[in-house]
């Protein structure tokens, strides 16, 4: 039998996590006897209660059995799979969006200028910009031709001409 001095010694080690495994087995099998003095009860409690968590363990009914200890059931867990689609509906559904303000904007643009030719002219993407050609002039019953024609009276002063930037 282990002297108590060497085992109080092994206690110190063992609560600051200094022991080896044979170490913490002779400490076991010496609280597992029953001659254990009376300042050391307190471990003897200790260690017994360790080696029933040991013997026990978790078991397949742990979680159930922590629950009733709660007072709560089992949680019901709802979780569903998510597709690659149905992550990138919302963008989907934004790229559609502008599609449509885009294209109805267009619509709009032609709608508002397509009846007056002295106006409407086509550029190389389709858009209809105002540009001076030969229909300005003339005059138009609703005055649009004038008011063209005063918008680019108004830009004549705007200072000098801009220079090319390849010089010959």
């Amino acid at each position: 039998m282990d002297s108590d001095k060497q085992i109080e010694e092994l206690l110190q080690r063992y609560w600051r996590c200094q022991t080896s495994a044979d170490e913490d087995a002779r400490l076991r099998a010496f609280f597992a006897g029953g001659d254990v003095p009376a300042h050391l009860c307190r471990c003897k409690e200790w260690f017994d209660y360790a080696d029933r968590q040991r013997r026990e363990g978790l078991g397949a009914d742990f979680d159930a059995r922590i629950l009733a200890l709660v007072g709560e059931e089992a949680p019901v867990v709802k979780a569903r799979r998510i597709t690659l689609a149905a992550r990138f509906a919302p963008l989907l559904k934004a790229v559609a969006v502008v599609a449509v303000v885009v294209g109805l904007g267009g619509v709009v643009q032609r709608s508002f200028f397509g009846g007056v030719p002295e106006v409407a002219a086509t550029d190389t993407i389709g858009r209809q910009i105002s540009a001076p050609s030969v229909a300005l002039s003339g005059t138009s019953p609703d005055g649009t031709v004038e008011k063209e024609k005063q918008k680019l009276d108004s830009l004549k002063g705007m200072g000098k001409p801009v220079e090319p930037f390849i010089q010959h």
